[in-house]
């Protein structure tokens, strides 16, 4: 068995320190072979900067996924290509720097394909992420014969979530769905063996608008006037899915979890003053 942690988008810093607080836990709890986290609003709630990227691997998360936020912090841009366990979408024009797959090798010794696709419903335009989905996973079978395959779905619509959660079916070990950071508890198989969610929902402050500051939300939404969102300081969420590869690479059902920060835990000497 390959014990895999999948971790729903980090929002900035809160959503770091929860990381950093419970990972490691998490790792022995669980005998976590391999850690993928989205951390495409890491930094400051909005894209990822290298700071953050080598932060991130240092608290023991193995692999970093993107979005549609990626390229948001522009210092990120060289480190694509050379630090290859940060991926952005593989569906993003042919001229993006960096690569949206990879194979990883995990604690175990096991090798598993990572695959990072974005959607395009209520999208920006992009790349028809079906067929880019059946070229990387092609060219991954060529290069490594048949590794598992875990599949970050970044994506609004659960619509277009579930369609390619069915699409994949029996080709892939599984489909996360992430972006909207709100968990969902559809977590199942599909009829052909792919384990599949909607979406992990999110690391970041628990009493906010997706991670984001809960009034200034609301300013914008009974104004539509240009607020700048940042995120919600105070106690955070840890939002994530526990899977299991077994032998010949079928994954067992997800297991969500979610583990709260109790008020009493968080303090503002933690550093809740995001970057």
């Amino acid at each position: 068995m390959t014990d895999i942690l999948f971790l729903g988008d980090i929002v900035g810093r809160v959503g770091r320190r929860i990381v950093a607080r419970e990972l490691g836990g998490l790792r022995r709890r669980y005998h976590l072979d391999l850690v993928i986290a989205n951390g495409e609003n890491s930094a400051g709630g909005i894209g990822i900067t290298p700071k953050v990227m080598d932060l991130l691997f240092d608290l023991g998360v193995d692999v970093i996924t993107g979005g549609n936020h990626i390229f948001k912090n522009k210092d990120i841009l060289p480190v694509f290509g050379e630090e290859l366990r940060l991926l952005r979408p593989a569906n993003f024009p042919p001229r993006a720097p960096g690569s949206g797959y990879g194979i990883f090798e995990a604690k175990d010794g096991t090798k598993v394909g990572v695959i990072n696709l974005q959607g395009r419903v209520f999208m920006d335009p992009i790349d028809c992420p079906f067929r880019t989905a059946d070229a990387v996973i092609e060219e991954l079978r060529e290069k490594a014969g048949e590794v598992p395959i875990i599949v970050d779905f970044h994506a609004e619509a659960t619509a277009e979530k579930m369609a390619i959660g069915h699409y994949l079916d029996g080709r892939v070990s599984a489909v996360i769905g992430t972006h909207t950071h709100v968990p969902t508890a559809d977590e199942t198989i599909l009829p052909k063996g792919t384990a599949y969610i909607t979406d992990a929902g999110c690391c970041a402050a628990a009493n906010s608008v997706i991670g984001v500051d809960r009034d200034k939300a609301i300013e914008y939404m009974l104004t539509n006037m240009p607020v700048r969102l940042t995120p919600q300081k105070g106690p955070a969420v840890l939002m994530g899915v526990l899977l299991q590869l077994e032998e010949g690479g079928r994954c067992s059902l997800p297991r969500r979890i979610q583990i709260l920060e109790e008020e009493e835990e968080y303090s503002l000497q933690d550093g809740d003053e995001d970057d």
